[in-house]
């Protein structure tokens, strides 16, 4: 079984000390720096934020593809991990369809119905607590594919993403 990585929010995890974090911090660092031979790496990659979700999956759908957001927390080093080594290449190199939602942001997007929220009420309607969570998106914004939630160990990380990729693509057709 692999092992689950997560940037929880405070309010998720009453118990949760600062040291806990920081050690965790750490230890996903120390696994995404040493442990990830072989995948591509983008240094300093961002996803854009998008202006409109409604948008970006009809630009998605049109190319044949889901609409892949991540969500994501400003330092979470999972989030980093995910977004660099994976998400981003994908976007770079593939063209796969990928935005970024941020966790306690105030920024705006519209939803998939052309509502304005902000970041953080578009992430709390969709019941998204942890960091790094990525969802997959098709017809009407629905959710076409089982949630990735969490980092897993950097070396099967790629391997989970392309499940889900797979499923997502897969319920397209």
């Amino acid at each position: 079984m692999s092992t689950l990585h997560t940037c929880p929010l405070p309010a998720s995890q009453p118990g949760l000390t600062r040291r806990h974090c920081l050690l965790a911090a750490a230890a996903g660092l120390t696994l995404s720096l040493g442990a990830n031979v072989g995948a591509s790496t983008v240094a300093g990659a961002a996803l854009p934020s998008p202006l409109s979700l409604a948008d970006e999956l009809a630009l998605a759908l049109k190319k044949g593809q889901p609409l892949v957001v991540m969500v994501s927390l400003d330092g979470c080093p999972f989030c980093k991990m995910a977004r660099e080594n994976y998400l981003a290449p994908l976007r770079t190199q593939e063209g796969l369809p990928v935005v970024q939602i941020d966790m306690r942001s105030a920024r705006t997007v519209k939803n998939f119905s052309g509502i304005a929220q902000t970041h953080d009420e578009l992430i709390r309607s969709w019941r998204v607590k942890v960091a790094p969570t990525v969802l997959f998106f098709g017809p009407s914004g629905a959710e076409i594919s089982k949630r990735m939630v969490g980092a897993y160990i950097p070396d099967f990380y790629g391997a989970y993403l392309d499940e889900r990729l797979q499923q997502a693509r897969l319920a397209l057709r």
